[in-house]
């Protein structure tokens, strides 16, 4: 895996443009942004659903949707850049692999609340209190997201040798 990763980089110009002097600051103030994006939207979005800013209309709210899709994409290019320039920083990191599971959950709780909650929140009248399943998705999501921030942060705290890895 490790091989096949680094391969891509190397072949696609992806390790080239990283190694470069600017290319890994590019590529983080980008994925920071990108984080911005996303967070600054889901984070608004579940605080909301929480019963915060009751004056924000849903609907409002859901027009906001296409920036946190947009800064999640710069976040997944970003973070295959650095996956797959240093591929054995990540694989075997257990803040990377955590980071991977929160990402994980948030996306299937992204998932729930589409099929099950979506439409009864967007038709919501601004001062309504919602339902316990949409508080509950709400507060899973922001968990999630917080999850995915620290353990973001903890990359770069564990780096090899592997032994402090007890499930690598």
């Amino acid at each position: 895996m490790l091989e096949l990763l680094l391969s891509f980089s190397q072949s696609t110009g992806i390790y080239w443009f990283m190694n470069s002097p600017w290319g890994w600051p590019i590529a983080e103030s980008i994925h920071f942004l990108g984080l911005c994006l996303l967070i600054g939207t889901v984070g608004v979005f579940d605080l909301r659903m929480l019963g915060m800013a009751n004056g924000l209309s849903y609907a409002a709210l859901h027009k906001l949707v296409p920036c946190g899709v947009v800064g999640y994409l710069m976040n997944v290019t970003t973070g295959a850049m650095f996956l797959t320039t240093s591929p054995d920083q990540y694989l075997f990191n257990p803040a990377f692999q955590t980071k991977l599971f929160f990402m994980l959950i948030a996306g299937l709780n992204m998932l729930l609340f589409y099929f099950t909650t979506a439409a009864a929140v967007k038709n919501s009248p601004a001062i309504a209190t919602l339902p316990g399943r949409a508080r509950a998705i709400a507060a899973i999501s922001l968990l999630c997201w917080c999850g995915v921030i620290v353990c973001g942060r903890l990359i770069t705290y564990f780096r090899p040798p592997y032994h402090w890895c007890f499930w690598c």
